[in-house]
């Protein structure tokens, strides 16, 4: 098979324009007979991969899954696009197994999907042997390798898939696995010579962010409210929680339902039917959920308790926006979680699951409280670097930061004096020097920290004690929420840092806005929401009638896209990224009639699609480089562009003047500045600035003010090393 017939068939039958990164290699690997080994994040087009070899080769590929209950959703999905496929499982009747094998005798069936339980089977391996494989591929690799986070044992009779069929290539795919995992599931599978692919880890459209432990319903409601119709998943450490959580919903009008292993399989399998139909907005679950589950328009994962380790929450909250569109990844963490997580670890009898639960429970927690960039962090569990200065899309990020080094300083010192035993109201009435019987009665209107801080509110100081615990600088007790200082913090005090944390605020934290179309060119993101609206409800009732989740018909982007452009003939909807011939035939005329009506009554709105010839030329795709944002700033940059001093834009804007240089810093490292010059310190000391960084590097602004001997002060160096980060990445004008 050439280049071109690849592109073809990815066209024709699954609608798409382009392959997404490392697909086509993978295809051409298998094609070509070579076991390979593709780890692939949670929407990066893993099906694909064996999918359409399947079409291109003369046999029959297996496809050995562990996903019983989504068998049926996979397999509509492929016939909907024109792909004969089928599925054995334990939930058919014996006279629905005998059809299904009865076409691959009859070498009518592209591909077969099977659980591994099936795998050692006698009646199935003499089946096996019977007929013409082309392909074996394991879905879920990691699940074979006790180095993985969701080892089943059943996975361990997949290598006598390669005894039965040797001449069959095997591919296997996962989307987490360590650097141990991967070798594991070579060896356990018996590759010979695999081809290794390795995408990378990063999820552009997902946004991070780790909030402190309370006022998680508050939170959620008004998510649910600012994102009507959108879908959530929200993950709960026990039963309990996701019955809780689950009912709390629906007693207030959320569509909500619940999912354990406490429920029956029959209601466990309805509620995941339903959950993935759009017939309910958010299912609670417990960890029993999700591994693989096939909905790409979920647009909030929740993680109520923080997890068990970075691999589980990559791939709980990788299930959020598989279609490439925007979503949320929101996970509560405190210190008394971690405390909670510690006391069954020390309790574990196995010294060697006890030291890995350890290992688990550090590297999620360093992940929490780190002050950097969400996404570098999480990539570089996986070993993966992350190129860009900041991701511009998680909590840490987007906030607006100010330097915190007095306060921080003063917070500790309060902490310290009072001994260690209070929590962060007595802390802060402390500070704030509250006229408090229980205050006097101890004594401490006598400390030197009694009183001095008047420029933060209490809440204000309660906001960034949680901030300064949430980076290890402050412990807050099991027990009570006393807060103690850290060894962190203590070394904080003494070598006199400077600390970063996010400015105050009673507010929500940054998130999504409410769905509504943006003002980017993606035809996803600027698109008219009341022809999506009606192009949703055709696209609910033709999944009711057919029985098949929506995303079966058309998943959002390409509804997105037809709402961008308006096609009104079968070549220009043709051209809409993720529209096929075979949908085109079914689905069509009904789409095109919605939108030609649409079109008519507001004023004869023209069809914008580019020609069905070369579409892509014109629809920008989600794997196209990222550009940083500079929408959050963007009462800052015209008068930045001014060169106004950032005392005068913060007075203008009713900033903090800590936030005003946050924001120029970013709009100079951006490049976002026709001209950065009245925030540059004169020539002679940006040299100097210049040739310290070069020195130091750039990573921290401490070992640039320590090497400039403090003759420095910290917002020139920071406007400073903007501008030498900007030269350096191609953008500046040197």
């Amino acid at each position: 098979q050439t280049s071109q017939d690849i592109r073809t068939i990815l066209k024709t039958r699954f609608g798409y324009d382009d392959f997404r990164p490392l697909q086509a290699e993978v295809i051409r690997a298998a094609l070509g007979g070579q076991d390979c080994f593709a780890l692939m994040p949670t929407g990066a087009g893993k099906s694909i991969c064996y999918q359409l070899p399947a079409l291109a080769m003369d046999g029959l590929t297996i496809v050995v899954s562990p996903l019983i209950a989504l068998m049926k959703d996979q397999v509509d999905a492929l016939k909907s696009n024109g792909v004969s496929a089928a599925f054995l499982n334990s939930a058919q009747s014996w006279d629905e197994q005998n059809a299904v094998r009865k076409s691959a005798f009859e070498k009518r069936l592209d591909l077969l999907y099977v659980a591994p339980e099936r795998i050692p089977q006698a009646a199935f391996r003499h089946f096996l042997e019977a007929v013409d494989v082309s392909l074996i591929a394991v879905d879920e690799a990691h699940c074979i390798s006790e180095w993985g986070h969701e080892f089943r044992p059943e996975y361990r009779n997949l290598k006598t898939l390669r005894a039965l069929k040797p001449a069959a290539p095997v591919m296997a795919l996962t989307a987490t696995a360590t650097e141990r995992a991967r070798e594991d599931i070579v060896r356990q599978l018996e590759l010979r010579e695999p081809r290794v692919f390795v995408a990378s880890f990063d999820r552009p459209n997902l946004r991070y962010s780790v909030l402190p432990d309370r006022n998680r319903n508050e939170f959620l409601d008004k998510w649910l409210s600012d994102h009507p119709n959108e879908s959530a998943i929200i993950y709960r450490g026990s039963r309990a929680g996701a019955d809780e959580t689950a009912e709390r919903l629906a007693d207030v009008g959320v569509s909500a339902l619940p999912y354990h292993a406490g429920l029956d399989e029959r209601t466990r399998t309805r509620n995941q039917e339903r959950f993935v139909r759009d017939e309910a907005r958010v299912i609670a679950a417990t960890v029993a959920f999700g591994m693989g589950i096939d909905k790409p328009n979920v647009r909030l994962v929740m993680h109520y308790e923080t997890p068990s380790s970075v691999e589980r929450y990559y791939q709980e909250s990788g299930r959020a926006g598989r279609d490439g569109l925007e979503a949320d990844c929101v996970m509560f963490h405190g210190p008394r979680e971690r405390d909670r997580a510690a006391y069954f670890i020390e309790r574990m009898e196995d010294g060697a699951l006890r030291a890995a639960a350890e290992r688990n429970l550090d590297a999620i927690t360093a992940y929490c409280q780190t002050a950097s960039c969400r996404r570098e962090a999480l990539l570089a569990h996986f070993g993966e670097r992350y190129a860009a200065d900041g991701c511009d899309n998680c909590d840490n990020c987007l906030a607006d930061t100010f330097d915190a080094t007095i306060i921080a300083q003063k917070i500790l010192s309060a902490v310290i004096r009072t001994g260690g035993r209070y929590g962060a109201t007595y802390i802060a009435q402390v500070l704030r020097g509250s006229d408090s019987a229980q205050i006097r009665q101890r004594g401490h209107e006598t400390l030197s920290v009694f009183g001095i801080v008047d420029d933060f509110s209490e809440a204000a100081i309660k906001e960034l004690a949680a901030s300064m615990s949430a980076r290890g600088m402050l412990a807050v007790g099991s027990d009570y929420p006393t807060l103690s200082a850290t060894a962190k913090g203590r070394e904080f005090l003494r070598l006199r840092e400077s600390v970063w944390l996010p400015v105050p605020t009673k507010s929500a934290p940054r998130i999504r806005g409410a769905s509504a179309p943006s003002s980017t060119s993606d035809p996803a993101s600027d698109y008219d929401a009341a022809l999506f609206e009606k192009l949703r409800a055709l696209r609910s009732r033709l999944a009711s009638e057919l029985g098949v989740p929506p995303y079966v018909i058309f998943g959002d982007r390409p509804l997105r896209e037809m709402c961008h452009n308006f096609p009104q003939s079968p070549a220009s909807l043709l051209a809409i990224n993720g529209v096929g011939q075979r949908k085109l035939e079914d689905y069509g005329a009904a789409f095109l009639e919605i939108i030609a009506d649409y079109a008519r009554e507001n004023g004869g709105i023209p069809d914008k699609t580019p020609s069905a010839a070369s579409p892509s030329a014109a629809i920008p795709r989600a794997t196209e480089p990222r550009r940083r944002s500079t929408r959050r700033y963007d009462k800052t940059l015209p008068l930045a562009d001014l060169g106004l001093p950032v005392r005068e834009i913060a007075e203008r804007l009713s900033l903090r003047e800590t936030t005003v240089a946050g924001h120029v810093e970013n709009l100079i490292a951006s490049n976002a500045l026709r001209d950065p010059s009245p925030y540059l310190p004169e020539r002679g000391r940006l040299d100097q600035i210049i040739a310290a960084i070069e020195a130091v590097g750039d990573a921290r602004l401490k070992p640039i003010y320590l090497h400039l001997d403090e003759a420095f002060d910290y917002e020139e160096i920071r406007f400073a090393r903007a501008y030498y980060r900007a030269r350096n990445s191609g953008g500046g004008d040197g």
